[in-house]
């Protein structure tokens, strides 16, 4: 279920009168930005390889220059664009760490063999992320302990049943 694609970034706005931007970035460091020449731009459903270069990466903001975006009516069309990288330029993460769009649309189990449907969405709370399954029909914490499996190349999550009897949300 890995996606060939990673958002790293949305456009924001312009950035002054030389067609540079302003992103928000979607990971947990704007330093990921840091030595990026090469990634691609998502507008409208569509992927493009782009060139650029950081001008500068704060915590909530990341100017970049876009090659062949050189105004402020050419950078303003851009608004609301993702930057993304490809699987090859991904950051790699820590063991028993997934990106969210991995685990979007893996199939769930528990230990003793009871399908649950799709992880439809996560959500990221503060003290564990929450996993969707089925659009509501199934609430699990992502903590160790409930999860006994994960594999997002093959596009397969299990719970532990008995774990899972006691923390998991289920619709009436």
């Amino acid at each position: 279920m890995s996606a060939a694609y990673y958002r790293i970034g949305v456009i924001v706005r312009p950035h002054g009168v030389h067609g540079a931007v302003k992103v928000e970035p979607l990971t947990d460091s704007s330093k990921r930005f840091r030595g990026l020449s090469e990634a691609y731009l998502e507008l409208h459903g569509e992927m493009r390889p782009v060139q650029l270069s950081v001008a500068s990466a704060a915590d909530n903001a990341v100017i970049l220059t876009l090659n062949g975006t050189e105004t402020p009516e050419q950078a303003n069309a851009l608004r609301g664009a993702y930057i993304c990288v490809d699987r090859a330029h991904r950051v790699q993460l820590p063991k028993d760490t997934y990106f969210v769009t991995d685990l979007i649309g893996c199939d769930t189990f528990d230990t003793d063999g009871n399908a649950y449907g799709k992880l439809t969405e996560v959500y990221e709370t503060g003290a564990n992320d929450v996993y969707e399954i089925a659009h509501g029909k199934l609430m699990v914490p992502a903590l160790k302990r409930v999860l006994s499996e994960v594999d997002t190349d093959a596009g397969r999550i299990v719970f532990d049943a008995a774990v899972l009897k006691e923390v998991g949300l289920f619709a009436d």
